[in-house]
């Protein structure tokens, strides 16, 4: 599959709220209410706001698009926020639509974030798909658990971590 790679602009939160938002409904639609996406449906503009704002203070969004200019992945990373963080270097977020899973573009999203460098991640204990994918990256878990935010009716996850690439 044909697609390119491009850091995000404050033109593109719209975008990108939708897109990760669809992508949510895809990969968690087996393990959360129809409310919990009908409440972030009606957070669209704050989130549009806060995209906004982190991107302007240089908070990097990579954007995967398709052949046909679709926008059909993003990923971010920066500065790990655990207070006892294993690393520097936290993955946020990464979502593929799934019409595109495994085609590379989540490899290239990471790649484009992450590099080489030591990083970790949370991901929900009922994702195999994706701890799957972090696993072909050289991520384990670490042993570090806890429950969401009752927003997200606190659905278990955990941490997992990889070391430098090549080290």
């Amino acid at each position: 599959m044909d697609f390119t790679l491009r850091p995000a602009t404050v033109g593109d939160a719209a975008e990108m709220v939708a897109m990760h938002l669809r992508s949510w409904r895809e990969s968690y639609g087996h393990l959360l209410p129809p409310e919990f996406f009908e409440l972030q449906e009606t957070k669209q503009t704050d989130r549009i706001e806060r995209y906004r704002s982190a991107i302007a203070n240089h908070h990097t969004r990579m954007l995967a698009h398709d052949a046909a200019g679709e926008l059909v992945g993003i990923a971010a990373s920066g500065p790990g926020r655990d207070y006892d963080r294993p690393c520097e270097l936290e993955l946020f977020m990464i979502y593929t639509l799934q019409r595109v899973h495994g085609r590379g573009i989540g490899q290239a999203l990471v790649d484009s974030v992450a590099g080489a460098e030591a990083a970790y991640l949370w991901v929900l204990d009922d994702n195999p798909r994706a701890q799957a994918f972090y696993r072909r990256n050289g991520f384990v878990p670490d042993g570090k658990r806890q429950l969401c935010s009752p927003e997200w009716h606190q659905l278990p996850e955990h941490r997992m971590v990889r070391p430098a690439v090549g080290h």
